[in-house]
């Protein structure tokens, strides 16, 4: 039946406690010097001064190298398993405990904050974004929340489309997002599609897996991008060829399944309801008008029209 609704925050917080200190780099052993600093006028003052900040200049490790870089946060990523062609890496500095933190973008796919600690933590760039901007909305004072920088790392939409497309999906996707994490770990995104019903999906270690907003709806949770009538044209679009083919599709309901198939009840324009059965591929298999269904799943919830006396199965 898809992807079950049961989902945490998302609660991705690395802690980036970067030492960083204006002027230097946040690289281990580069500290700024510290102490009294001789003030010009004093005796000696402006030469102490110079040779002082010549020693720095001369201690001062070369910048790294961005090959090497890029090197270490694939290593990681490979003792992490987790699949990641990198395409552009930086250092954002040192935690607290020096332990090196980078960015690194992925080609196709989300980026990461990595901090080199034993297991290594990722911190997913569309999911950290996400929290940014729920944040935000929540709280448009608070502090800015840890987000990615590189340019790869910016095109949060492209990446969701992708998955979108990855996922089986053709619709024309107009928004997208994160919504949760599975009890498994696994990150559940919503997409939302023009003028259609919308999807959650989410990777697992087969592939993808996609769920519809109608079934989502169903187990009492929401889809944020998806309307009524959105779902009730993408039912509409699965009835030519069949008894129900005439229904202006107005409301849609989606009751259950079993072995036989799913089953929907819909209601119409000027017209008595339905409940259609379909299979896997979403042809209608069979079709019961509501005034004569109250022995499929209980009958039709959603129709005004008086059931006849004399039930049908």
């Amino acid at each position: 039946m898809g992807i079950a609704v049961g989902l945490t925050l998302m609660t991705f917080s690395p802690t980036l406690a970067v030492a960083q200190d204006s002027g230097t780099s946040t690289q281990p052993g580069n500290e700024r010097a510290r102490g009294e600093r001789v003030l010009p006028g004093r005796i000696g003052g402006d030469r102490n001064e110079r040779r002082q900040q010549q020693r720095q200049r001369q201690q001062a490790p070369a910048p790294a190298d961005p090959a090497v870089i890029k090197a270490e946060v694939e290593a990681i990523f490979a003792s992490a398993s987790t699949p990641c062609q990198v395409t552009e890496a930086k250092m954002l500095g040192v935690s607290a405990e020096q332990v090196k933190i980078y960015e690194a973008s992925c080609a196709g796919a989300a980026g990461y904050i990595v901090v080199a600690s034993t297991p290594p933590q990722l911190a997913d760039c569309i999911v950290l974004a996400n929290q940014a901007a729920d944040a935000r909305a929540a709280n448009p004072e608070a502090p800015p929340s840890q987000t990615c920088s590189l340019a790869g790392n910016q095109d949060v939409m492209g990446v969701l489309k992708s998955y979108a497309t990855q996922a089986g999906i053709a619709c024309t996707v107009d928004e997208a997002k994160v919504r949760g994490q599975t009890g498994g770990g696994a990150v559940v995104y919503e997409i939302g599609c023009a003028g259609a019903d919308g999807y959650w999906i989410e990777k697992n270690a087969s592939g993808w897996e996609k769920t519809e907003c109608l079934q989502v709806v169903s187990q009492n949770s929401t889809c944020l991008f998806t309307t009524p009538a959105e779902q009730a044209a993408t039912v509409k679009s699965w009835l030519p060829g069949s008894d129900a083919a005439a229904c202006d599709v107005q409301q849609v309901r989606l009751m259950g399944q079993n072995a036989n198939g799913r089953f929907i009840e819909m209601t119409c324009a000027g017209a008595d309801g339905f409940i259609i059965r379909q299979n896997a591929e979403h042809a209608v298999q069979q079709v019961y008008p509501c005034a004569t269904a109250q022995q499929i799943g209980g009958g039709c919830k959603l129709t005004t029209t008086p059931p006849a006396a004399t039930p049908q199965a």
